[in-house]
């Protein structure tokens, strides 16, 4: 382990060693958040955002830092570079947090959408930094290689109930893949049948918004990628997580390494249950959710159900009143 890598570790172990809050909750966004500039401004001002950033550079052996500042925004956004460039950039925001004392608490819950699952495993003190950098790499090349071989796409249906958009997927062939909110369901599967599913949703008072990506993630479509990960994941193994972790496949905390091994060999075929994750913290008592990573999308989302919670992105230039002491 080399030394920036040895500093993430002692900064992840600070979080551990806060008191707790039992109504605070940190979550960590997926694929879809990254942008051109993301983490240069946690860089900038923090000591151990660098160190974070250096060592996922070490790690890689790329300059994923410039990645992540300069883009550009093409090369980014591949699926391949996103999914390490997030999780890297979610890590170095926190360790900034930490470090500047605007996070001085421990949280109850943490909880990662999708990749975001692997950050948050990582801030549990389950994954080191370079195994997890190492396999949403490697699982960020598989899902992009599964999308060429089984191609296919997504889109966001918006204001319909779940129940509704489980009947124009059974209707249409569509999965489920991502339940974000209380009416906003990401469906996938092959582009005509995506494309039937928009319509039905249209015919029925809702939306359907196509997304830019490069297959239908969280369906039965990468089920060969996850088969191929499998073996990827055999060569890791997980400790006890530190702070409870949410999963995304079970919506309950992963209480095991033996747990967390079987949510990471389903995850990338299954869907996101990242709605019922929140229901489930919020039902547990958590009343703030800190948005841990680029942008703004998860507390963005969970604002539209939940205006009286209060919700933090850390992710912008000055900190929120209030957000001081989360």
């Amino acid at each position: 382990m080399t030394q920036a890598q040895a500093d993430i570790t002692a900064s992840l172990k600070a979080l551990h060693n806060l008191p707790i809050d039992p109504s605070l909750a940190l979550i960590f966004p997926g694929q879809g958040a990254q942008k051109a500039g993301m983490g240069f401004q946690a860089w900038e001002s923090s000591t151990r955002a660098r160190k974070t950033f250096e060592a996922a550079d070490e790690v890689l052996g790329s300059t994923l830092s410039r990645l992540c500042f300069e883009g550009p925004e093409d090369e980014l956004t591949r699926t391949v570079n996103a999914q390490p460039s997030i999780l890297a950039t979610s890590l170095a925001i926190l360790a900034a947090a930490l470090e500047s004392g605007v996070l001085n608490k421990r949280p109850a819950f943490l909880a990662g959408h999708s990749l975001g699952e692997y950050t948050a495993l990582v801030a549990a003190g389950s994954l080191s930094f370079s195994d997890a950098l190492r396999l949403v790499s490697e699982r960020g090349r598989l899902m992009d290689e599964a999308g060429t071989e089984n191609p296919g796409t997504m889109a966001a249906i918006v204001g319909l109930s779940v129940n509704v958009v489980s009947e124009v997927c059974r209707l249409s062939g569509a999965e489920q893949c991502n339940f974000n909110a209380r009416t906003q369901t990401v469906i996938g599967g092959k582009a005509e049948v995506v494309q039937t599913a928009c319509r039905l949703a249209k015919e029925r008072g809702g939306r359907g918004l196509p997304m830019n990506v490069s297959g239908a993630f969280h369906t039965s479509l990468m089920k060969s990628a996850a088969r191929t990960f499998e073996a990827v994941l055999d060569g890791v193994v997980p400790q006890e997580t530190a702070v409870p972790v949410v999963g995304n496949v079970t919506a309950n905390p992963l209480e095991s390494p033996a747990e967390i091994v079987s949510e990471l060999r389903r995850q990338m075929a299954m869907p996101v249950l990242w709605y019922q994750s929140l229901m489930f913290m919020i039902d547990a008592g958590v009343r703030t959710f800190v948005d841990v990573g680029p942008g703004q999308t998860l507390v963005s989302m969970l604002k539209r159900d939940h205006p009286e919670f209060t919700l933090i992105s850390l992710d912008q230039p000055s900190v929120p009143a209030g957000a001081s002491h989360v």
